[in-house]
């Protein structure tokens, strides 16, 4: 997993989450409403992934949550 990449991309707008959720989305690099960011997969992109899973999609992970 030292090079796999993982697209993750904003589906669900901010509106009326938590403060920490919209601070890990915009620790992703997640900007606006369907924008996508390529990233490494480590395990703490997944952590960060795993929090506000009801936020994003992801593309090419074969095990992620």
């Amino acid at each position: 997993m030292a090079n796999a990449k993982i697209k993750i991309t904003l589906v669900k707008g901010l509106a009326g989450t938590k403060r920490s959720h919209r601070d890990t989305i915009r620790g992703l690099g997640l900007r606006r409403l369907h924008h996508s960011v390529e990233l490494e997969d480590t395990a703490a992109v997944r952590g960060m992934i795993n929090k506000v899973y009801y936020l994003v999609r992801v593309e090419g992970a074969s095990s992620c949550a």
